[in-house]
């Protein structure tokens, strides 16, 4: 298992508990989503796992987390870079003053495998994302979202992370756009064998690409399963890809009252 996520609390300012007891596994070389609508905890679960809590004042209160077979409970985020799993957050947070080229580079910074590895990476991220290869001179800052998705994972791809947690990467961007950039993450996860963790609302997308998947509401864990099981079960089809039978989109609250009603009559 390359990463093990066994049971965690995690809390922000000493009162405000977000996750209460999160246990998930990703197997080396698969891709694995993780859903929820906001709030859920999907963002604090890979903060957690890639050491970015302290910054927002929070902390793992129990639990643990494996990587590698190494607990990084808790460590820091320049730590856990270093053990080989990076994050790409929700927003893109690209060098806006530099260029695209910068930006991809600047991932390299602490890889010490020699200069041709490097070059040869440096060019295989152009072939990953063609449209960059177009306006490597270009400001970062200057260019669209999707384009700035694509600079990012760039940049993070550059460190040769074992896993890969990707934050909300459809975010904001057109339909087309989405496809092109989730087509590259299954291309990247078969050629270089990095695992994924991705975090999405867009749960059609994700689960198309993905092994396997968890759902999160309010903090826990509430499904789990094979993608593909997932994408048949009428629950995820319902509040978590829009589709119905009857037309009609119940909320979750009121399905959940129902189903609670049925079990007692």
């Amino acid at each position: 298992m390359l990463l093990e996520v066994n049971n965690i609390e995690v809390v922000y300012n000493d009162i405000i508990q977000v996750l209460r007891g999160v246990s998930l596994n990703v197997q080396k070389g698969s891709i694995v989503a993780l859903l929820g609508t906001n709030g859920a905890g999907k963002t604090t679960t890979l903060r957690a796992v890639s050491g970015l809590l302290k910054p927002e004042n929070g902390y793992i209160r129990d639990g643990y987390i494996c990587f590698k077979n190494k607990d990084i409970t808790n460590l820091l985020g320049t730590e856990i870079v270093k053990q080989g799993a990076v994050m790409v957050p929700e927003g893109r947070r690209v060098f806006k003053h530099l260029t695209v080229d910068e930006n991809i580079r600047a991932g390299s910074v602490t890889r010490k495998d020699g200069f041709r590895q490097i070059k040869a990476d440096h060019q295989r991220m152009y072939e990953y994302f063609p449209r960059l290869g177009r306006i490597t001179n270009r400001l970062a800052g200057y260019c669209s979202g999707g384009e700035q998705q694509m600079i990012a994972i760039g940049r993070a791809l550059m460190a040769k992370p074992e896993m890969l947690m990707l934050d909300e990467p459809s975010l904001g961007l057109a339909p087309l756009l989405v496809k092109e950039i989730f087509k590259q993450i299954q291309l990247i996860n078969m050629e270089l064998d990095t695992t994924i963790l991705v975090v999405e609302q867009n749960a059609r997308i994700a689960l198309d690409i993905s092994d396997y998947a968890y759902i999160m509401e309010s903090g826990k864990i509430v499904l789990e399963g094979p993608s593909l099981d997932l994408q048949k079960n009428p629950d995820v089809k319902e509040f978590y890809m829009g589709i119905t039978q009857g037309g009609a989109r119940k909320s979750f609250k009121e399905v959940k009252s129902y189903k609670r009603r049925k079990r007692w009559m």
